[in-house]
Parts: structure tokens; C-alpha cells; sequence
């Protein structure tokens, strides 16, 4: 395993949304974009959904995005989450798996991961105190999981494309193919998205990450990078 830099996921840092805004976005955030849930105390037990893994493009310097679902994190902070990296670090495309929960940084689970490969992420509570994390790669055929303890309020889930912090900054957001959700599911039904629940990324007063409307079906869409 290379040497990575350090980095963390964080909650949802929101910004007050511009008036021009208003109607297209319901969120404007430095580190997350995509479609949050809210509701209330113990609301959400079970998150899941696919994706596939984006490409990174060259930029002038270093960057860094992960795709996950999670709970928690938008508007208090606490997190439980699992997705994938896509960065490009001195020169270099680096692509990986993880899972995490606050306020421990990241753990890489040790698969292979490239573009263009299927992924399938679930979390869901066993118990009060414990809840199962999986990630698999449908295309190579290999599921990880683990068990783990987790006390956070249950009260927001997200699909998300971030710029990680690395060190103490939020990084710059890596320039990517898109990346499209599709079976999410909250609860184990479908989360009915609607477009007061997504949220753009904006970085040097620039959209840099910019999520679709949802699908047909209302539990799937697209984040484009803005290059």
C-alpha cells in the first residue's frame, strides 16, 4: 500500500445560499454535493446505494474527491459513511475504497478499485450500539464488511461526491467524469429525492461540483464536475 496523505471526511459545510440560487438548490456547501435527507432523532437506519467509479482528469496541481453514502453529518457532527476515492496526487491518478466514521480519519479497505468499476455501498443498524458496513465491486466480485459501533442521532443521510479535508483544509476538488447514483434506497425504500434536497459545491466562489435533478424514478442522479 503507497503512502497517502492524511485525510478525513467531515459534515456538510454549508454556506448561505445565494438568492440566484434558490430555486435550482436547496444546499450550497466548500466540501459536499449531492442529495441530503433530513428528519428527526433515530429517523434513519439503513442507507444504500450504486455508483460507478469516476474518472480522474489531470490538474495543476494536487486533488481529491471520494463518492459515499452516509448518515449523519449534514447539520450536526456526527458520521458514519463508505464510498471511494479518486485523486490525483504529484502527477498521478489514485483510486481506492474506505469507510469511516467520525471523528477517526479514514480506513482503507485493502480491494483494487478503477474506473469504471460497479459499486455497491450499504449501512445499516444491527442494533442500538452496532451497525454492519459494506462496500462491494460488482465487477471484480469482491464484498467487504465489517461491524461497528456507532452512536450518532440518525437524523440526515446523504449521497455524496466530496472534497475531502487533507490535513486541516478542504482540498481541492478533483476534476472528475461524472458520477451517477442509482438504486439508492432510505429505509429500504426509495428516497423520493426532490430538488430542495440537493446541494452544489463551490469552491473560489466557482460551482466546481453540481449534482442533476433526480431521476425518472426519484432515487438516482448525476454529479458533474464543473471543469
Amino acid at each position: 500500500m503507497t503512502d497517502r496523505p492524511h485525510k478525513r471526511r467531515k459534515p456538510c459545510s454549508l454556506h448561505q445560499k445565494k438568492k440566484d440560487l434558490s430555486s435550482r438548490f436547496g444546499w450550497v456547501s466548500s466540501n459536499w454535493s449531492g442529495y441530503a435527507c433530513t428528519g428527526t432523532p433515530h429517523q434513519y437506519r439503513r442507507i444504500s446505494a450504486e455508483w460507478t467509479v469516476p474518472c480522474v482528469l489531470p490538474s495543476k496541481g494536487n486533488s481529491y474527491s471520494s463518492a459515499w453514502i452516509g448518515i449523519d453529518g449534514f447539520k450536526n457532527s456526527s458520521l458514519i459513511q463508505t464510498g471511494t476515492g479518486h485523486d490525483w496526487v504529484q502527477g498521478k491518478a489514485s483510486y481506492y475504497a474506505w469507510w469511516e466514521i467520525l471523528p477517526n480519519a479514514e480506513t482503507i479497505i485493502p480491494h483494487p478499485v478503477s474506473p469504471g468499476h460497479h459499486i455497491r455501498a450499504v449501512i445499516a443498524k444491527l442494533t442500538p450500539k452496532t451497525w454492519c458496513i459494506t462496500l462491494s465491486n460488482l465487477t471484480l466480485g469482491w464484498t467487504f464488511r465489517t461491524i461497528q459501533c456507532y452512536l450518532g442521532p440518525q437524523a440526515s443521510a446523504e449521497w455524496i461526491v466530496e472534497a475531502p479535508t487533507v490535513g486541516s483544509s478542504i482540498a481541492s476538488m478533483a476534476r472528475l467524469t461524472p458520477v451517477t447514483f442509482n438504486k439508492c434506497r432510505l429505509n429500504g425504500k426509495s428516497p423520493a429525492f426532490r430538488t430542495c434536497q440537493k446541494g452544489i459545491m463551490i469552491q473560489g466562489r466557482r460551482m466546481v461540483s453540481i449534482p442533476g435533478n433526480p431521476n425518472r424514478c426519484k432515487d438516482g442522479f448525476t454529479v458533474r464536475r464543473d471543469t
